[in-house]
């Protein structure tokens, strides 16, 4: 008995994780919207152990309808990814439908600032963050793709490494859905405006190195004509990146298995094992 006992312990030790990352729920308050919005900070299980060590941040945003708790509660293990690459993974609330945007329509929808400012300063004051573009990355989901990749090219002095799952990158697809309209104007009356603030028409403006980039989109996903011409654009303005087209459609099981591709890339980032700002 003394014998099966100990074997059933070491059976268990081996088939439970190393480690278990520290899920917290915070709430930030936002000057530019004057209210608490809040977020998920998830650390690995040694960021609790006395010492200096800093991490990288990865900061994950949710889609269209979602909300900050998207990721945790819809992509089993994604919080294993801190423990197992050993980083920080924030995921701030873009609101149900901001796009990520300061709207120039609606005041009370100031998510740019929120998210580029306000979150990533709340989490250096009060987490051990590696708190410069080498130490921090930006990805998402569908709305949430483009609004990493809009909000990494317009402040490069904060972000050194971005990525997209299913993004929206184009907000001209669909001019007349996800209420990009009520965020931007009918786009009739704002063309310009729509264009501009597209990611696709944004590209020209990187030049080479300043951002690490990776894109995957399923092949059955709707938004995956749209992601084909930003990697063809990103070519012909000669911006590398990581391109993954695969099986898949605009759902939770494709972005649950694309952000440990998203992750380990950024991770790979972090070592300096890729081309850096």
């Amino acid at each position: 008995m003394i014998r099966f006992s100990v074997f059933v312990g070491w059976l268990l030790c081996r088939m439970l994780p190393a480690g278990a990352a520290t899920i917290d729920t915070v709430q930030i308050f936002s000057e530019a919207m004057q209210r608490d919005i809040p977020a998920i900070v998830i650390t690995p299980d040694n960021y609790q152990e006395e010492g200096k060590q800093r991490f990288p941040v990865v900061y994950l945003l949710h889609g269209y309808s979602d909300d900050y708790s998207g990721w945790i509660s819809k992509a089993p293990g994604v919080d294993q990814l801190t423990d197992r690459h050993q980083l920080i993974l924030v995921c701030p609330d873009g609101g149900y439908d901001s796009w990520y945007l300061d709207s120039p329509v609606e005041d009370s929808s100031r998510y740019e600032t929120h998210v580029a400012q306000e979150v990533v300063t709340y989490v250096d004051e009060h987490y051990r963050t590696v708190a410069q573009p080498s130490g921090r990355a930006i990805t998402g989901l569908s709305m949430g793709g483009h609004g990493a990749l809009f909000l990494a090219i317009r402040h490069l002095d904060t972000f050194g490494a971005a990525g997209s799952m299913s993004g929206g990158v184009d907000l001209t697809y669909n001019i007349n859905n996800w209420n990009i309209k009520g965020k931007l104007g009918p786009y009739e009356q704002n063309p310009l405006r729509w264009d501009s603030l597209s990611v696709v028409n944004m590209v020209p403006s990187l030049s080479a190195g300043q951002l690490a980039l990776i894109i995957d989109c399923g092949v059955d996903d709707f938004f995956f004509r749209i992601n084909q011409n930003l990697h063809e654009i990103l070519l012909e303005e000669q911006i590398p990146h990581d391109y993954i087209e695969r099986p898949g459609a605009h759902n939770w099981p494709y972005w649950t298995d694309a952000v440990a591709y998203q992750v380990l890339f950024f991770r790979k980032f972090f070592d300096g094992n890729l081309t850096t700002p």
